[in-house]
């Protein structure tokens, strides 16, 4: 019987707020384009305290993609855009060759003291596209596909699956999910990906047998068809899968590449502020100094 081939446990951090890291890890530097997941809070704020803003930052050769499940982001960018995140809703900013962008808890966040908690994942763009020109799209929830399943709520936030295509114009193969489950509730888990995972943000769920935790990402076996998941008490997941990337991609800090003459030009571009910057900020976070 299938079971996990891995089980990956969150590297946790104070930012300002909680952040659980999951990738990349020592067991896995990505699952398909996925290249790096966090999972945001849930954080309390205040109106008093604002060092846990996240200020202006640079990103090169991946996208970005924002999901949450409860509170509130501003994103502002140096493309003009600005745009308020809200729980199911999908954002996706390309980097391509340089974007520079804030993202900042509302005031009526911070006063009603509703958690800010959500998912941010990086994908590398395809090495034909590590140079294009940035963009950032917003998706509202009512525009993902969403449905009841066998006791689960599914909502497909990018790729196609379950017979479904989610809007989201992501220039690769990707595919992201987020589903709820009840207790008892079984899905069995799409084919036709060389790589795919599951991380659990909250509750227990099981395949083969074998629990994953809430807190833990999953990576299920290559090559395995018809493997089903089964909530062992109410659960929420999202489920991740893509083809092998097609080359090896370099992270530092906040840039990705294939090639490590662009990393060094990107950290040279910040440190000497030749990147745009977000309309109407002054703000930034300094090029961190390697030790």
């Amino acid at each position: 019987m299938s079971t996990w081939s891995e089980r990956i446990s969150a590297k946790t951090s104070d930012i300002g707020f909680t952040v659980r890291r999951l990738l990349p890890s020592r067991s896995a530097r990505h699952i398909g384009p996925f290249i790096f997941l966090d999972h945001m809070g849930p954080a309390h704020f205040n109106l008093e305290q604002r060092d846990n803003d996240v200020r202006p930052h640079p990103h090169i050769g991946l996208a970005t993609l924002t999901y949450l499940f409860s509170g509130a982001l501003m994103h502002r960018d140096s493309l003009g855009s600005v745009q308020r995140i809200e729980p199911g809703a999908a954002n996706l900013m390309i980097a391509g060759r340089g974007i520079v962008h804030s993202e900042r808890i509302p005031d009526d966040i911070r006063s009603s003291g509703e958690a800010v908690e959500g998912l941010q994942l990086w994908l590398a763009l395809p090495v034909d596209l590590e140079e294009c020109a940035p963009a950032f799209i917003h998706y509202d929830s009512a525009a993902l596909p969403a449905w009841q399943q066998n006791g689960s709520r599914i909502q497909l936030v990018l790729g196609s699956a379950w017979e479904r295509t989610a809007p989201v114009a992501f220039p690769g193969q990707a595919l992201y999910a987020v589903i709820d489950m009840a207790a008892g509730a079984e899905l069995e888990i799409p084919d036709g990906f060389a790589e795919r995972g599951i991380y659990l943000a909250s509750g227990t769920i099981s395949l083969g047998g074998t629990a994953l935790s809430a807190g833990e990402l999953g990576l299920l076996p290559a090559g395995e068809t018809r493997l089903r998941i089964r909530a062992e008490q109410a659960s929420r997941l999202a489920l991740l899968a893509g083809p092998t990337p097609d080359a090896h991609r370099i992270l530092d800090w906040n840039f990705v590449s294939s090639r490590m003459e662009r990393i060094r030009q990107a950290r040279d571009d910040w440190q000497q502020g030749r990147f745009a910057a977000v309309p109407g900020e002054t703000e930034f976070i300094p090029l961190p100094v390697r030790s």
